[in-house]
């Protein structure tokens, strides 16, 4: 199969109806079927773990489902690479499809927890796989003029499957049948996998071959989601402090060692300021760091202004909406137009998390007066992030070194999954430190204010790293 990335780009349909019209129309189902597959399956097992946990125990557990899960996605996410490089896009995403069901297959058929715990890891990694192979394989099928547009499609994907999801997932639960969901997802895993190896191209490439596995890295990167996840859930603030500098001291020694090591996780110039790749790596951490106070936002709405959770999870669910809406929005965009959406994405981040800061905590003010600036507030938040996104990941992709397009593909995945981690963690710690628990609605509401105030740093300093980026591309192209 030929490399569309080839073609003279007089030749290819801007539109969106290129991208969903013959061969570019399969191509866009193996890739978002894929993400969808990972994204339904984290927004399911979250609604039944309750039921999960009354069947086969293991409560004190319970967070771990999660930890393990992102833990192993980043682990995949970071290996993509270089399966893509040893086998071909159609093989690799294959794998990575069958590695996913395996991991179903066991939590589907699990007797204990630890057993389901096991499950979780195993799927994580294949959903990594899955979720990076997505930005990596763009690059390969689809010519350079629907790179936003292919991005912008995998943004609706997640974000349906934020809608989707719960519902599923609510309904398994609700007919006591849990099991049943993680049975459902295996019959899309297997025509996923056929489907790749049918449609992708099966062309290895040499990347990914010339230097050793970081295994290093890897190793700190998992501790360091594995410390930051543990952190939130210590009963003390010394222990939670001394596990976040844990994971800041293992964060120390991976930038040592990845910049010394001939195996490397990132693209070369990754920690070189004066490198674009790293401004756009610091503008996607930082706006991911933005977003994460959003798991706060249904316990928020119930305890301060008396939602029902099915009410409260779907107001919390306009973030992902708003990621949608912005990717697909800015997606047709070219030229001075794509590299300003990069600059005002954060803008919107920013502005969404203070509406939300100013009116999350009005308790006493009655949830009709604010629900439609608050409402703006968090859609804001993830339509900025959505906004910026394809931009974002089209210019890592230009901005790649010569050789390691693939691994600069997959760092994208690394660093979100990272900097979601990250931040969920930070959140967490934030929360509890603010005094979030407390039993009063003013204490709780001075909490929100400390969360989402401070949060809004993120998207004000990637503003920052934003305008860099701008200025180094511009000039780049200037000199050329």
């Amino acid at each position: 199969m030929l490399d569309k990335t080839s073609e003279p780009a007089d030749r290819a349909d801007s539109g969106w109806l290129a991208l969903l019209s013959g061969e570019n129309a399969i191509h866009s189902i193996v890739l978002s079927g894929g993400v969808a597959l990972h994204a339904l399956n984290i927004y399911v097992v979250t609604t039944i773990m309750p039921s999960i946990v009354r069947e086969i125990g293991g409560l004190e557990y319970y967070a771990w489902s999660t930890t393990v899960f992102v833990a192993a996605s980043i682990l995949g996410a970071a290996l993509s690479a270089r399966l893509l490089a040893a086998v071909g896009a159609g093989s690799a995403y294959a794998i990575g499809a069958l590695v996913f069901g395996l991991g179903t297959l066991t939590c589907a058929s699990a007797p204990d927890m630890l057993v389901l715990l096991g499950g979780r890891a195993i799927q994580g990694f294949g959903g990594g796989l899955l979720y990076a192979l997505a930005y990596g394989v763009i690059r390969l099928v689809f010519a350079p003029v629907l790179w936003t547009r292919a991005i912008g499609l995998i943004s609706a994907t997640w974000g349906t499957a934020t809608l989707i999801g719960p519902a599923v997932g609510g309904m398994f639960a609700e007919f006591a049948t849990w099991r049943a969901a993680f049975w459902s997802l295996l019959p899309l895993t297997a025509l996923l996998a056929a489907l790749a190896i049918w449609t992708l191209p099966r062309n290895a490439s040499s990347e990914g071959k010339r230097t050793p596995l970081p295994v290093i890295q890897l190793l700190l990167l998992v501790g360091i989601v594995l410390a930051l996840s543990i952190a939130s859930t210590l009963p003390t603030s010394a222990e939670q402090l001394a596990s976040v500098g844990a994971a800041m001291l293992m964060f120390a020694v991976l930038l040592v060692v990845e910049c010394r090591a001939v195996g490397k996780l990132l693209p070369s110039g990754s920690f070189t300021i004066t490198s674009p790749l790293a401004a756009l790596y610091a503008t996607i951490t930082l706006l991911m760091i933005g977003m994460q106070p959003e798991i706060y936002v249904p316990f928020l709405l119930q305890e301060l202004h008396g939602l029902s959770p099915l009410v409260a999870g779907y107001i919390a669910a306009l973030m992902s909406i708003g990621w949608t809406a912005g990717s697909m929005t800015s997606a047709h965009r070219h030229g001075d137009g794509a590299q300003r959406t990069i600059f005002a994405g954060p803008g919107f981040g920013f502005a969404g998390l203070a509406l939300i800061a100013v009116f999350m905590p009005m308790a006493g003010a009655g949830f009709a007066a604010i629900a439609a600036p608050l409402s703006a507030g968090i859609m804001a938040v993830g339509f900025g992030m959505g906004f910026a996104w394809p931009h974002i990941v089209t210019a890592v992709y230009e901005l790649a070194p010569q050789g390691e397009e693939e691994k600069a593909s997959s760092s994208i995945t690394t660093v979100q999954l990272f900097a979601a981690a990250l931040g969920a963690a930070l959140a967490g710690l934030t929360a509890n430190l603010a005094g979030i628990e407390a039993s009063s609605s003013d204490g709780v509401a001075r909490a929100t204010q400390w969360l989402f105030w401070l949060f809004a740093l993120a998207p004000a300093l990637a503003i920052l790293t934003a305008r860099r980026v701008r200025r180094m591309r511009s000039a780049k192209a200037a000199s050329s």
